[in-house]
C-alpha cells in the first residue's frame, strides 16, 4: 500500500509546464509577428527609399518653381517700373506725368510707388527726384500714402548705390507694416530708380504644403514667405549656420541634408525657428505612437533646396523637415502594427478555442490513463468528434474495456506493479505467510447440481462458485493480500510479497484476519441455506496458514507468466489446509505463524503433524477468534457449532495420513 500511494501520490503531483494551447499560441503567434512584422519592416523601407527620393526631387522642383516665379516677378517690377520711368521723363514736369502714373498704377495694382532721380542728377538733391504713388494701394490696405515718400528719402543711399549700377531688393514690411518689398535698379541714363511692390502674390505660392519657400535678399532678410508676419517682423537669417553654408556654397542651386537646432519659441521668432520647434513636437509624438526611443539630438534635420537669382543676389531657399517627408509611412507603420495585433489577438483566440477541442479530449485521455496505472479500469470516454482525436478517444474506451476483463483473469495488482515497474522480473526471497482453502466436499456438491439441474448445471454451479470466490477475494484485498491463483474451488494467497504491511508480523496478522473475514462471510452466506438443498448448498472450507523464507517472483514462459511463490513453506501451508477435515476445523496456522500472531488471536493446538522432510513435527493451532472481538466464539467448540462441524474423535485422527480424495474399487 506505501508504495502504491506514493506512485499515485508522484503521478498526481505531475504538472503540464506548456500546454498544447500555450504551444500553438505561440508558434502561431511568432509565425503572425514573424511574418506581418518582416512584410511591414521591408514594405516600409521600400516605401521610405522612395518617399526619400521623391522628397528630394518634390523640394528640389518646389524650389526650381519658386525661384523662376520669383525671379520672372522681379524682373517684371523692374522692366514695367523702367518702362514707365522712361515714359514719365519723355513727358517732363507736368500733369500728363501723373495721368500716365495712375493709368500704370490700375494697369499694375500689385505695385505701390515708384520713385526715380533725373539723368546727370544722380549727386544732386533728392528733394527734387519725382515720387509717384499708388493711392488706391494704400488706401485699401490702410496705410498712410506718405509713408512711400519718407521711405524714399530713408532709403536715398539705395537710389545713389542704385545709380552707381546696383540692384537692390529690400524688405520694406517692417516700414509699412505690410508685406511689401522695395526693388531699387539703374536706369539706363545713368540715373537710379525704385519701385515698392506687394508681395503677397509670393507669399501665396511660397505656401506649398509641408515645404517652406521664401526669398530672402543679400543681407539675409526675408523678403517673401508664406507667413506674412514674419515678413512684417523683418525677421533676418543671416547668422544661421545654413544661410551661411549655401552662401559659402559655389553651386547657383543644389540640395542639402542640414540639422538644425531648436530654438525656443518667441514673439519675434523667424519662420524657420518656428517650424523646428513644431515639427520637433510632432516628431516626438510619432516617436510616442510607434514606441520607438527618442533621439538625444534636440536638432532636426531638413533637406534645403536653394536657387540664386540673377537679380539683386536674391536667393530662394525651400526647406521640408526630414521626419515630415515619412510622416505618411509612419502613420501606414502604426496602422500596420495595429493590423498585426489584431490578427493576432484573433488568431489567439481561434487557437484557444481550436486547442481546447484537442486539449480536452486529451486531458480526459490522461486522466482516464492515471486511472488504469491506478488500478481502476472502469473508465467511461465518449468520443465527440471524429477526427483523430475521436478515434483515439474510442479505442483508449475500448482498450479500457478490454483492460477490465483482462484484470478478471489475471491478478489485477500484480499486473498494476508490474506495469509500473514496481515487480522486477527475476525471484526475490520474501518473510511471507501462506494461505490456501478449500470448500469441503466440493466434488459431491457438483454431482448434485447435475441432479438438480441437468444441463444447466454448469452454469448454476459456476454462479454459485464465482459468488462465493467474490467473497473471499475481497477479503484477501481487504487485508492487503494478494491472490495468487484459483485451483478450482481451492484459493491461494499470500500476504508480504507483493506488497507488505510493513513487517513479516503485521502480514501474517493480516492473513489470519482475512481468515476470521472469511467465516464470517460464509456464515452469513449459509444462514439461508440448508444441506438438503442441492440446488443451493451451504459451503464450508478449510483454511490452512504457514509463514516462512519463500521465493517470489514471475514464474512461467515467455508467453504466459504469472507472480507466484514457491518453497516449503507454500508446500506446508497447502499440507495445513487439508487437515482441517479430519480435524474438525476450519482456520488451522503453524507455529511459525502462531509465533508472530500469539498476542493477537485466541487460538487451541491441534495435535502435531510430521512433515515429509522434517525431522521435528509441526506443531498446528486452530483459530478460535481475535483477543479484541468479545461478541464472537471464544473457544473451538463454540466455533464448530456455530459452522455446524462435528467434533472428531482426535484420539483417533491421524494426522500424519495422507488425504485421498479417491478410492479404488475393489473386484
Amino acid at each position: 500500500m506505501g508504495k502504491r500511494k506514493k506512485f499515485v501520490e508522484r503521478r498526481a503531483n505531475l504538472k503540464i509546464r506548456f500546454s498544447i494551447g500555450a504551444k500553438l499560441i505561440i508558434i502561431i503567434s511568432v509565425i503572425v509577428v514573424v511574418s506581418l512584422g518582416s512584410i511591414t519592416a521591408l514594405a516600409s523601407w521600400l516605401v521610405r527609399e522612395d518617399l526619400k527620393i521623391s522628397a528630394e526631387e518634390n523640394n528640389f522642383e518646389i524650389n526650381r518653381r519658386a525661384a523662376v516665379e520669383t525671379e520672372q516677378t522681379l524682373e517684371n517690377m523692374r522692366k514695367f517700373s523702367l518702362m514707365f520711368i522712361r515714359a514719365a521723363a519723355a513727358l517732363g514736369e507736368g500733369g500728363a506725368v501723373q495721368k500716365e502714373a495712375d493709368f500704370f498704377f490700375a494697369q499694375n495694382p500689385q505695385i505701390a510707388a515708384l520713385f526715380y532721380t533725373a539723368a546727370g542728377r544722380a549727386a544732386g538733391r533728392p528733394s527734387t527726384d519725382r515720387v509717384l504713388v499708388n493711392e488706391r494701394f494704400f488706401l485699401s490696405r490702410g496705410i498712410q500714402a506718405a509713408l512711400a515718400g519718407s521711405y524714399r528719402d530713408v532709403n536715398a543711399r539705395m537710389l545713389e548705390k542704385a545709380a552707381a549700377g546696383q540692384t537692390i531688393l529690400l524688405n520694406a514690411s517692417v516700414w509699412f507694416s505690410a508685406p511689401v518689398a522695395a526693388l531699387f535698379f539703374p536706369l539706363s541714363d545713368g540715373g537710379g530708380g525704385g519701385v515698392l511692390f506687394s508681395t503677397e502674390n509670393l507669399n501665396e505660392s511660397f505656401g506649398m504644403g509641408v515645404n517652406a519657400s521664401y526669398l530672402i535678399n543679400a543681407d539675409g532678410d526675408i523678403v517673401a514667405d508664406a507667413d506674412p508676419q514674419t515678413v512684417k517682423d523683418g525677421v533676418n537669417l543671416a547668422d544661421k549656420d545654413f544661410i551661411r553654408r549655401i552662401a559659402d556654397s559655389p553651386d547657383r542651386n543644389k540640395q542639402m541634408l542640414i540639422t538644425l537646432d531648436v530654438q525656443p519659441a518667441r514673439k519675434t521668432q523667424d519662420v524657420q525657428d518656428f517650424i523646428q520647434t513644431n515639427v520637433t513636437v510632432v516628431k516626438r509624438e510619432i516617436q510616442r505612437l510607434l514606441g520607438l526611443p527618442s533621439s538625444a539630438s534636440s536638432g532636426t534635420r531638413h533637406y534645403f533646396a536653394y536657387t540664386r537669382l540673377n537679380t539683386a543676389g536674391c536667393t530662394v531657399i525651400t526647406s521640408i523637415e526630414y521626419d515630415k517627408v515619412f510622416e505618411g509611412i509612419a502613420a501606414t507603420t502604426r496602422r500596420n502594427l495595429y493590423l498585426t495585433a489584431a490578427v493576432l489577438c484573433i488568431s489567439i483566440m481561434l487557437i484557444w478555442f481550436f486547442a481546447k477541442s484537442i486539449s480536452v479530449p486529451l486531458k480526459a485521455l490522461a486522466a482516464a490513463a492515471r486511472n488504469i496505472e491506478g488500478g481502476s479500469f472502469d473508465v467511461a470516454l465518449q468520443a465527440k468528434s471524429r477526427d483523430e482525436i475521436g478515434v483515439l478517444t474510442a479505442s483508449f474506451g475500448r482498450m479500457c474495456a478490454a483492460l477490465g476483463v483482462f484484470g478478471k483473469f489475471t491478478n489485477r495488482s500484480i499486473a498494476i506493479q508490474a506495469m509500473r515497474g514496481e515487480i522486477k522480473p527475476g525471484g526475490l526471497s520474501k518473510h511471507a505467510t501462506v494461505f490456501f482453502s478449500d470448500i469441503r466436499g466440493f466434488t459431491e456438491k457438483s454431482e448434485n447440481f447435475t441432479k438438480v439441474f441437468g444441463d444447466d448445471a454448469s452454469n448454476r454451479i459456476v454462479y454459485w462458485l464465482n459468488e462465493y470466490l467474490t467473497r473471499m477475494v475481497e477479503c484477501v484485498e481487504k487485508t492487503n493480500g494478494t491472490v495468487d491463483k484459483f485451483i478450482g474451488d481451492a484459493v491461494m494467497a499470500h500476504w508480504g510479497t507483493a506488497s507488505t504491511a510493513g513487517s513479516p508480523r503485521e502480514d501474517a496478522v493480516n492473513c489470519v484476519k482475512a481468515a476470521l473475514l472469511m467465516r464470517v462471510g460464509l456464515y452469513n452466506i449459509n444462514k439461508n441455506r440448508k444441506e438438503e438443498n442441492w440446488g443451493n448448498p451451504p459451503i464450508k472450507i478449510g483454511c490452512g496458514i504457514n509463514t516462512g523464507i519463500v521465493t517470489a517472483g514471475q514464474i512461467g514462459s515467455d508467453l504466459r507468466m504469472e507472480y507466484t511463490v514457491i518453497g516449503d513453506p507454500v508446500n506446508l501451508a497447502s499440507r495445513v489446509e487439508s487437515l482441517n477435515k479430519p480435524l474438525g476445523t476450519d482456520i488451522l496456522i503453524t507455529e511459525d505463524t502462531w509465533n508472530m500472531v500469539k498476542d493477537q488471536f485466541i487460538v487451541e493446538e491441534m495435535p502435531p503433524v510430521t512433515v515429509k522432510g522434517k525431522k521435528k513435527p509441526v506443531r498446528i493451532f486452530a483459530v478460535v477468534n481475535h483477543v479484541s472481538v468479545h461478541s464472537g466464539p471464544r473457544t473451538l467448540a463454540q466455533v464448530r457449532k456455530a459452522l455446524g462441524i462435528a467434533p472428531p474423535d482426535i484420539s483417533k485422527v491421524d494426522v500424519n495420513a495422507e488425504e485421498h480424495k479417491y478410492k479404488i474399487d475393489g473386484k
